[in-house]
C-alpha cells in the first residue's frame, strides 16, 4: 500500500479489514499492528503522518484530537487508542 492515499485504499474491498490509523513512531500503533498480525486479523494500516486524508479521517473519529492509534472496527465504529487489553 506504499504511496497509496486513503481514498485509493477505500476504493478496494476493505470491508473485511480493520483499519488502523496511526504513526510509525507510536509504540501503541506498533503494538496494535503486531497484535493484529499475531492474531491473523486482516487490517489496512494508514500512516497519518504521510496520508492527509487518513489524518482527516482520524480527526473525525477523535473529534479533532490527535490521538493514535484509532482502529476502525466496524464501518464507523472506532476504538480510540490501544493497550492490547
Amino acid at each position: 500500500m506504499l504511496g497509496m492515499g486513503l481514498l485509493a485504499v477505500l476504493e478496494k474491498d476493505v470491508m473485511s479489514h480493520y483499519m488502523i490509523f496511526g504513526k510509525n513512531d507510536c509504540p501503541h500503533t506498533k503494538k496494535a499492528r503486531e497484535d493484529f498480525l499475531r492474531q491473523n486479523k486482516s487490517f489496512v494500516y494508514v500512516n497519518v503522518d504521510s496520508d492527509p486524508q487518513g489524518l482527516e479521517k482520524l480527526l473525525e473519529y477523535t473529534d479533532g484530537k490527535y490521538i493514535v492509534p484509532v482502529i476502525d472496527v466496524d464501518e464507523g465504529n472506532a476504538e480510540i487508542g490501544y493497550t492490547g487489553d
